[in-house]
């Protein structure tokens, strides 16, 4: 069985590897690998969030995907590092609204099982003392990060040892089990995977209609360094209604976002976006113009029609999409991955994707 996937961001990188580890023979086909979404992403894991209450099925492919991301990362590191940390997510309160969005978020964690911890404004100080005082806090010790830069390189080694290939190029047109790339080049099929973010309707030769438009949402993340590190654990700080992530690396470095931008293609990276995220930073961590500025990168999102993810076979046989995860591919990639691997060789895949198949949009 030969599979193409079209897209090489962590969606696509993992779905080729878990279809290889099946026995798949796969070919990755992307002009820039590990370049777009998912090497701009902070690769936060949270725990369930309060706003998924209202959608009990995407609280459930959040909820599978967490529970597979240390076997994921275990097999993963046979190969190479995953970038994987399961040290503790912090959730912080800095008004009173907040604080009642805790609450209900600690519910929620207890409904799950998800082991929780609450936090007095003095227990937030002694975690993380460089944080601004906050009014309290729930610590999720079992959830974490992953780096999705350490991710992705790790996926293209694991694919590679296993026999699989990745081509350096665009696909511009699907046809009857063949893919056309830009340089006119050809690449035969039995099954095709289209997981390439927002670019995924753009490709060309397939019925209107069969892939939903994938719309881009911009988002920029700024990157800190300090040595130690300002930061202990993930830190999602929450005030005025929105929030702002904080994750740091082990060697230093913090990732701060992120902005959400409704500009079409734009990649460009702004002064009021870096302004904003360091305005916002400061709020929270009051030395934060201290730490060495590292690098800002602007990314795209991909957004399906109704902000879900698109995961399944198309009206088209033996054409899948994979894409449409908006601000969660990262954390959905384990789950999403594995129903791909399903999907490729012919097994039932976990009910909790069914709803996110293509066909709701046709």
């Amino acid at each position: 069985m030969k599979t193409v996937v079209v897209g090489g961001g962590v969606i696509g990188l993992a779905t080729a590897w878990r279809a290889a580890r099946l026995g798949v023979t796969v070919t990755v086909i992307d002009p820039a690998p590990a370049s777009k979404a998912s090497h701009a992403s902070a690769g936060m894991l949270p725990p369930g969030h309060e706003q998924l209450l209202s959608q009990e099925h995407v609280l459930r492919l959040c909820m599978t995907s967490r529970d597979l991301f240390p076997s994921f990362a275990a097999e993963l590191e046979e190969f190479a590092p995953s970038g994987f940390r399961r040290d503790g997510v912090l959730d912080a309160a800095f008004d009173e609204d907040a604080l009642g969005g805790l609450e209900r978020q600690e519910a929620l964690q207890d409904t799950l099982k998800i082991r929780t911890e609450r936090l007095s404004p003095k227990e937030i100080g002694e975690l993380e003392p460089n944080l601004a005082p906050a009014l309290g806090g729930l610590l999720s010790p079992d959830d974490g990060s992953v780096d999705p830069r350490v991710l992705n390189a790790s996926l293209i080694t694991a694919i590679e040892a296993l026999g699989g290939t990745v081509v350096r190029r665009s696909v511009v047109r699907v046809g009857d089990h063949v893919v056309t790339l830009d340089n006119g080049d050809t690449v035969a099929f039995d099954r095709v995977v289209l997981a390439a973010g927002c670019w995924t309707h753009q490709i060309e030769g397939l019925p209107e209609g069969v892939i939903p438009e994938i719309r881009p949402v911009k988002g920029q993340i700024l990157r800190l360094h300090s040595n130690p590190p300002v930061l202990n654990v993930t830190t999602r700080a929450f005030s005025k209604g929105t929030s702002l992530y904080l994750v740091p690396r082990l060697g230093g470095e913090l990732v701060v976002g992120s902005t959400y931008e409704e500009r079409g293609y734009d990649e460009t990276v702004t002064a009021d976006g870096t302004r904003g995220l360091l305005e916002r930073a400061a709020q929270v961590i009051p030395g934060v113009g201290a730490l060495r500025f590292a690098e800002i990168t602007a990314a795209l999102r991909p957004g399906s029609p109704d902000e879900l993810p698109v995961i399944g076979p198309t009206t088209v046989p033996d054409v899948y999409l994979a894409s449409g995860h908006f601000r969660m591919g990262v954390q959905l990639t384990p789950v999403t991955a594995d129903a791909m691997a399903a999907y490729l060789t012919d097994t039932e895949p976990d009910p909790v994707v069914l709803p996110f198949t293509p066909l709701r949009f046709s």
